[in-house]
């Protein structure tokens, strides 16, 4: 289920909405808040605009969108479709009803009273049963872009703030390319191998067969 969102402002992780969480949750998500500003700090211009972050039982899903980031806490069983259709829904009337005002708030949380769509929004997608009852009238509807929740990748909290992974669109390039890269050198190690094999096996079994002709000669 969605447990918790957090509304910054992408340039400067400025909060500028979050939902208000009852005591229980604010405990149980303690670490996976601290996390989630340890992200809105990584975030830079060229970090993906859509990205689930596995952290033990949960994951942070987040969506950028005109100088803001959406982040939502869910459990990590929760479907990512449902994740973002709810990020969607809540960037949307976030962009209508404060898009204009984003760039010059100065104070933290100037937008707190979005809390009352997004707990009203969170309700309908609290766990997969609801989310998919609400279908009927189009809050499970995704775009183009979300339809296919495969593009979006997943990473992991750990990797990401103690390994020195990154948000950035291409960091998962290169990480597809230094694993490529070390299959090559397996593969090339093994041509070689076999190369060698193939060049110096005949004269091998050359000296094997003089050995033993040496050995029965003299025995």
């Amino acid at each position: 289920m969605v447990r918790s969102t957090i509304i910054v402002r992408a340039s400067d992780a400025l909060p500028l909405s979050s939902s208000v969480d009852d005591e229980e949750t604010e405990l149980t998500l303690q670490e996976p808040k601290q996390q989630a500003k340890l992200l809105f700090r990584r975030i830079t211009s060229n970090s993906e605009p859509r990205l689930s972050i596995e952290s033990g039982a949960f994951t942070h899903h987040y969506l950028i969108s005109d100088n803001v980031v959406y982040l939502t806490i869910a459990d990590k069983s929760y479907p990512r479709k449902l994740a973002f259709s709810y990020l969607d829904e809540l960037s949307k009337e976030f962009a209508v009803s404060y898009g204009p005002k984003v760039e010059s708030v100065r104070r933290p949380y100037a937008f707190a009273g979005f809390d009352t769509f997004m707990s009203k929004t969170a309700r309908l997608y609290r766990d997969t049963r609801t989310a998919n009852a609400a279908g009927g009238s189009g809050l499970d509807r995704l775009n183009d872009d979300l339809q296919d929740v495969t593009r979006i990748m997943t990473k992991n909290m750990e990797e990401l703030l103690w390994r020195g992974d990154s948000l950035d669109r291409m960091s998962h390039l290169s990480s597809s390319l230094r694993s490529e890269s070390e299959k090559y050198r397996k593969a090339a190690r093994n041509i070689n191998f076999q190369a060698m094999l193939r060049q110096y096996a005949p004269l091998a079994a050359i000296i094997f067969i003089i050995i033993i002709l040496l050995w029965w000669r003299f025995s």
